[in-house]
């Protein structure tokens, strides 16, 4: 299990809390669970979010390994034009 922290507009979506734990191994398997085990976060993943692990923000790396004891932020993407 991991600890994720959520930033202020999604922490709705997992009942007002500011960190969850996640079963995951990599982000693809983060993303797949906070859709699974949150619906409310469904929206939010499928438009997309970047995870930032130990301070480094991935967005497009689904199969980057999440360590243990790493600190993990989940963030909506921001878009840029």
């Amino acid at each position: 299990m991991v600890q994720v922290v959520l930033s202020g507009i999604m922490k709705a979506a997992v009942d007002d809390q500011a960190e969850i734990e996640i079963e995951a191994k990599n982000i693809k398997q983060l993303l797949d669970a906070l859709a699974r085990d949150y619906p409310k976060m469904e929206p939010y993943v499928k438009k997309g979010l970047a995870v930032s692990i130990n301070g480094v923000i991935y967005r497009d790396s689904l199969y980057q390994k999440i360590p243990e004891d790493a600190e993990i932020f989940v963030i909506p993407r921001l878009a840029g034009g």
